[in-house]
Parts: C-alpha cells; sequence; structure tokens
C-alpha cells in the first residue's frame, strides 16, 4: 500500500482535560532536535551567503565554486538522511531490486495513539520553510546568473537548484504519497471547489 500522509492520521484528544490538552500542545510547539534544526538550515543559509559574499571576500572562482558545492553536497546529505526523518517522520531513498530495476521509495512515519513520535509544529515549520524558500532563492539566482551573463556562476547556482530541488521533490512526495494519491487529491479538490460553486 502506498505511503500515507502522515497528518492524515487524527489523534484521539479528550474534550475535558484541559490541562492534558495544553501540556501536549506544549510538547507539540517545542523543537525536540536543536542539532538537527540547526543543521537543516546551516548548510543551506551558508551556501547563500557563500555565493552573495563570494566576489567580496575573494578572486578565486574555483575555491568559492568548491565552498559552495561542498556545502550544497554536506546540505543534501544532511537533509535526505537525518533531518527529514528526525524533524517530520519522512524519509526517501532509491532501491535496486534483485532484477536491477531501480525504485524510488518514499515514506511517511504513522503517528502512534500515544502521540508520541509525532514531530513538533515547530520543526515541521522550520524544516518546510528551509526546504522551499532556498530552492526558490537558488532559482531565482540561476535567472540572474543567465540575463547577467554570468555563465562560470550558472554551473554553481544549477547545483544549487538540483541538490535542493531533488530534496524538496522527494519530501514532497513523501508528504503527499504515490503520483495516484496526487492526482486524487486534486481531482478530489477540483470537485470540491466545483460543488461549491
Amino acid at each position: 500500500s502506498p505511503p500515507q500522509d502522515s497528518s492524515d492520521d487524527i489523534e484521539d484528544v479528550s474534550l475535558f482535560d484541559a490541562d492534558d490538552d495544553v501540556s501536549r500542545r506544549s510538547k507539540k510547539s517545542k523543537i525536540r532536535h536543536p542539532v538537527a534544526s540547526f543543521f537543516h538550515l546551516f548548510f543551506r543559509v551558508s551556501a547563500i551567503i557563500v555565493y552573495l559574499l563570494c566576489e567580496l571576500l575573494t578572486s578565486s572562482f574555483i575555491a568559492c565554486m568548491v565552498t559552495i558545492i561542498l556545502l550544497l553536497s554536506c546540505d543534501f546529505w544532511a537533509v535526505k538522511n537525518v533531518t527529514g526523518r528526525l524533524m517530520v517522520g519522512l524519509r526517501w531513498w532509491n532501491q535496486v531490486d534483485d532484477d536491477g530495476r531501480s525504485h524510488w521509495v518514499f515514506e511517511a512515519r504513522k503517528v502512534s495513539a500515544q502521540g508520541g513520535k509525532t514531530s513538533s509544529e515547530a520543526e515541521s515549520r522550520i524544516f518546510w520553510l528551509g526546504l522551499i524558500t532556498c530552492p526558490m532563492i537558488w532559482v531565482i539566482f540561476a535567472f540572474s546568473a543567465l540575463f547577467s551573463f554570468k555563465v562560470k556562476w550558472l554551473a554553481v547556482v544549477v547545483m544549487g537548484v538540483v541538490l535542493q530541488g531533488a530534496n524538496l521533490y522527494g519530501y514532497v512526495r513523501c508528504k503527499v504519497g504515490s503520483r495516484k494519491n496526487l492526482t486524487s487529491m486534486a481531482t478530489s479538490y477540483l470537485g470540491k471547489q466545483f460543488l461549491r460553486q
């Protein structure tokens, strides 16, 4: 069966136990993995800052390019293998079966009945904000490099778009499930909008 969106599962909450509800809310908004949250943003933001300040700090294009690509590679590895699992309970990878065929696997962690393994709302916000914003910045850099004819920087910017875009695509697929689920979600949404009007 295809992986389901972990936000679709609903937790049972007692209506009359206000103290338990408040403590549950405070636990959900607390950052449980501060180191993972830090490194989720550190490599991404560092690569952008180095790209923006590179020409001011040094005249060596090669040193800047290597630094940016190393930061982008560290970001790709950290987000794909560590922060996605810890912060939002999502993971994706490529698996080669015995026949030699390649399969992409997209997984979402199920919400437990006690809610002990759920990710906090603050971590989820940090994760998705960093995951969506930074690739958009790299796309803006790509258009800027293209229209200003900085062809040597275009290769670096394309690496930023590809590496961060791959993580964004993988985690969006984890969040919404398989492609079939994505089409059925879009169809049901459009059907609801049509019925409302």
